[in-house]
């Protein structure tokens, strides 16, 4: 069953990088374009949607997923319960999205002056948004009915197709000077509209079914699964975006581009989010089937091995040599390059908390989620506030990967005193801390070293290739039959 893990997670990684790659080309550009407190701007918007995105989605992804599941498995007419559970479930977040904007347009004075000067210069910011995120809401069932269907090459082609016109448009905007307007980085959310709306359109006739029609027990039932998750995704999110609105609020001076710098960092660690994305697009869906209980357990803990295997290659691939990507930002950004490691743990340890909410999400436990999340929380609050106002983003990105750790050290143990899982934790922990002495064993020589660069990216690259050759010796990788496995077709 792994080998199909595998393979959904190799097709959704090889085509979500090429998705994000072209995505990702804006990152240089806009550090370019833009100054620090502009691209601060692009960073404090492309924080908030998730937590919007969050809220009006309700966890009804999630939700998806497991009674589609629950609906084969109870059998009968399979075809007809998956309908309404989709008219339902899209329902309910597309009618939601349409209040949410009604409100915002109703409020944009006042939550302008709320969000900074910057805004209340040019409300109509909060607008363009505003119907990005609409747009988004509503095609988020419908993008979880093709992952559900294993429709994969769909889903990812309709995800290009947005990319290829949200970065096609802001190179246009930018050849043609509309950056260097008044509305200046107002045009990054016009272009990022457009290219939400042409996906909306082109994704309505492949859902094949128009009907918002919600089925009032099915909702009832879906929200006492889904709640919770919703509680606990926008306390997760919460912690994810706090990094960037303390730094708004708490930086005494030149906060908005403290903010640009700490936004343009993280994006470098793309390759890490990457990885976490393609697997998390290809897990959810996996592990929240319905399997046996001990094969689930098996599966879990086998899955756990080999991601935190494959972060920690990432992770020394972008950490040993993190100078040459920091020229992937404008050179006013780079300044920021020492926190990259710090983000890189933080986004491994998302992978891991994922990977320990799955058993509760599949036993329909998901109030645990709130338990985790809002601990995580009550670490980056009094964190932040200790942290931000003297250290800026740095003690931001420290905030962070201490709300990661502390979700990941109480979801172990609520998986341990309700789920137990046989999670090879030594070897684990073994292949984590060689990656990691690895790590500061070449920060200590580069330091040593730091007037002869090719020596030091001489030596790094040897660390790096023994670390890779230690993995398939010690794990006994057979990579030609992992190959094979991930390439067989059906």
């Amino acid at each position: 069953m792994l080998e199909k893990l595998a393979k959904q997670t190799a097709i959704y990684g090889v085509s979500t990088i090429l998705v994000r790659f072209l995505s990702y080309l804006l990152t240089p550009f806009y550090t370019r374009v833009f100054g620090q407190e502009a691209y601060g701007v692009v960073t404090d918007i492309y924080a908030l949607i998730p937590l919007a995105l969050t809220l009006l989605t309700m966890g009804m992804e999630s939700s998806y997923f497991r009674f589609a599941a629950k609906a084969e498995a109870e059998g009968g007419d399979v075809k007809q319960a998956k309908a309404r559970l989709f008219s339902t479930t899209w329902g309910i977040t597309t009618y939601a999205a349409l209040l949410f904007v009604v409100a915002v347009g109703l409020w944009r004075e006042p939550i302008a002056r709320l969000m900074g000067e910057v805004y209340t210069l040019h409300p109509q910011y909060i607008s363009w948004v505003a119907w990005i995120i609409v747009l988004d809401v509503s095609m988020a069932i419908p993008f979880a009915r093709l992952r559900e269907q294993g429709r994969s090459m769909t889903f990812v082609g309709l995800k290009l197709f947005g990319v290829v016109i949200n970065v096609a448009l802001a190179f246009t905007f930018g050849a043609m000077g509309l950056f260097a307007t008044e509305f200046g980085v107002g045009w990054v959310f016009v272009a990022n509209l457009a290219a939400s709306a042409l996906t909306w359109l082109a994704l309505l006739p492949i859902t094949r079914c128009l009907s918002w029609r919600i089925d009032g027990r099915l909702l009832r039932t879906i929200l006492a699964y889904s709640l919770p998750l919703l509680l606990g995704g926008v306390a997760g999110t919460a912690n994810e975006f706090l990094d960037r609105q303390l730094i708004k609020y708490l930086v005494p001076e030149g906060a908005m581009a403290e903010l640009g710098i700490y936004g343009a960092i993280t994006k470098i660690a793309v390759v890490m989010m990457l990885f976490y994305q393609m697997y998390r697009l290809a897990a959810e869906p996996f592990f929240l089937s319905n399997f046996k209980k001990e094969e689930f357990k098996e599966m879990n803990a086998a899955a756990m091995k080999y991601y935190l295997m494959a972060s920690m290659v990432i992770f020394l691939a972008i950490a040993l040599f993190r100078d040459l990507f920091a020229l992937i930002v404008g050179r006013d950004f780079r300044e920021g390059i020492h926190i990259l490691p710090v983000v890189l743990m933080s986004n491994v340890l998302a992978g891991v908390w994922l990977n320990l909410s799955f058993w509760y999400k599949r036993e329909e436990r998901t109030s645990l989620a709130i338990v985790v999340t809002v601990a995580g929380l009550l670490v980056t609050l009094p964190a932040g506030f200790a942290l931000i106002p003297t250290w800026g983003y740095y003690g931001a990105a420290w905030m962070r990967l201490m709300s990661e750790m502390t979700m990941v050290l109480v979801s172990l143990y609520l998986t341990r005193r309700f789920y137990p899982t046989p999670y090879p934790w030594a070897r684990i922990m073994e292949y984590v801390g060689v990656a990691l002495l690895i790590f500061l064993g070449a920060e200590w020589v580069g330091a040593q070293c730091e007037t002869q660069p090719l020596v030091r990216y001489g030596l790094n690259t040897a660390l790096f290739a023994g670390y890779l050759a230690y993995l398939v010796r010690r794990d006994k990788i057979d990579l030609k039959g992992m190959v094979k496995a991930v390439l067989k077709q059906k």
